[in-house]
């Protein structure tokens, strides 16, 4: 019992934020904009296309894309770099990808009213 109830606190942390790891990620990120000697736009361009090329899970575009979005990243942006990768990683992947990005840049409720 006392097995499987350390993962289960485990994941729990880690849903809320509670845990090492999200300390260490976020040290990462901060080190890495500066390290990568790209301008903040071209560095979260890049992100955004290391996402979609690794089929990320719909809270990795949040994470990401919240900064983003707050840097001045578009859904124009996003458009343009799907279409440039697409080649790449497949139409699949891309169109996977789309309801992710936009709802991380909170496009996604002006589109589903435009739908209904």
């Amino acid at each position: 019992m006392a097995t499987t109830q350390a993962p289960e606190r485990t994941l729990d942390a880690l849903a809320h934020g509670e845990h090492p790891v999200f300390e260490q990620l976020a040290q990462m990120t901060i080190e890495t904009l500066p390290n990568s000697g790209l301008d903040e736009r071209t560095y979260h361009l890049v992100r955004l296309a290391a996402l979609i090329s690794m089929d990320a899970a719909p809270a990795s575009y949040l994470a990401n894309l919240s900064v983003a979005k707050d840097a001045g990243l578009t859904a124009e942006d996003a458009k343009a770099v799907c279409v440039a990768i697409a080649p790449i990683v497949g139409s699949a992947r891309v169109v996977d990808a789309a309801g992710s990005v936009l709802r991380a840049l909170g496009f996604a409720a002006g589109i589903d009213e435009q739908g209904a």
